[in-house]
């Protein structure tokens, strides 16, 4: 099922290989510019369809693999956030963050209910699909008014607003900049960034750049490995299979390494999967926790 459909089926939720002889992770443990080390959190829009057939085995899997916490999404239809938030609850699975519609009319109060049973703060507008007016420079500043006036709801309720990012953001170009540049300049400053360091390298970008660029405005990182580039069949929302973190092209260590201790959360996703998804997020677990560049529960 692709991101499309499960939009239409879902209620809104709130969205190893090893390097340890490497000389590059090697310069990544010892640097002193990393302060601390990330947590590790998986975006539960990797296992959407393991939950639509069985929540708490799914939920249970994931916890059993040492994620300190989740990352909310869509969920079934039949399930609402509250359901949902007992089921995590009773799986010893703190969110981090949730991803959500804009709270925009009758959906402020789904923003509101999101927040309270997954007990969040971080809100973040998934901002899938894209937005045409990401095409026009006016375009992307009634998007960016739009953006502060979430962001000054979120604050009012004493929540967190951030936004997170596809492949256009990085793409796109308008009045001479890209997009994502627009939004740094003129977002209010304490809107978050989650940047998805795989749509970043999609787009033809660095993501270790972008990363160094956005510094302490991206306390989150979404982590996903795989080829990592462009194909057309991408506004269908049909991306290449995704790979087990460290088994793509992503060079990781180089990520972290320039976000020089501003990342808080490595959160794990996989769009899309040819392999078993729970194997592909040990491993994924693994090779970030061992080689030292995430910290779970195991």
């Amino acid at each position: 099922m692709n991101r499309k459909r499960f939009l239409q089926l879902g209620g809104m939720g709130a969205l190893g290989a090893s390097f340890s002889g490497s000389p590059l992770l090697s310069s990544l443990q010892n640097t002193s510019t990393i302060k601390d080390t990330a947590k590790i959190a998986v975006q539960l829009y990797s296992v959407r369809k393991e939950i639509e057939k069985d929540i708490k085995g799914t939920l249970k899997k994931i916890a059993d693999i040492g994620f300190e916490a989740v990352e909310t999404a869509f969920w079934p239809k039949d399930i609402t956030v509250k359901q949902a938030g007992q089921y995590l609850k009773e799986a010893g699975l703190p969110v981090c963050s949730a991803h959500i519609e804009l709270p925009i009319g009758d959906k402020k109060g789904d923003f509101l209910d999101a927040a309270e049973a997954f007990d969040c703060k971080r809100m973040i507008w998934h901002g899938w699909p894209e937005d045409i007016r990401y095409g026009t420079l006016d375009g992307t500043k009634q998007l960016v008014k739009i953006y502060n006036e979430a962001n000054n709801f979120a604050h009012d309720n004493g929540l967190e607003f951030g936004i997170h990012n596809h492949w256009w953001e990085f793409r796109n170009k308008v009045g001479k900049r890209f997009v994502y540049e627009v939004l740094m300049q003129s977002l209010d400053p304490d809107i978050f960034f989650e940047i998805d360091t795989y749509w970043v390298k999609v787009a033809g970008q660095n993501p270790s750049d972008i990363v160094k660029k956005f510094g302490k405005r991206a306390p989150l990182l979404h982590i996903k490995d795989g080829p990592a580039k462009w194909n057309d069949s991408l506004p269908d929302d049909n991306p290449d299979p995704m790979v087990a973190v460290g088994k793509g092209t992503q060079d990781f260590p180089a990520i972290l390494k320039a976000a020089n201790g501003n990342t808080q959360w490595m959160i794990v996703e996989m769009d899309k999967t040819d392999s078993d998804i729970f194997q592909a997020l040990q491993d994924s677990y693994d090779y970030l926790t061992k080689n030292g560049m995430a910290k779970g529960k195991k």
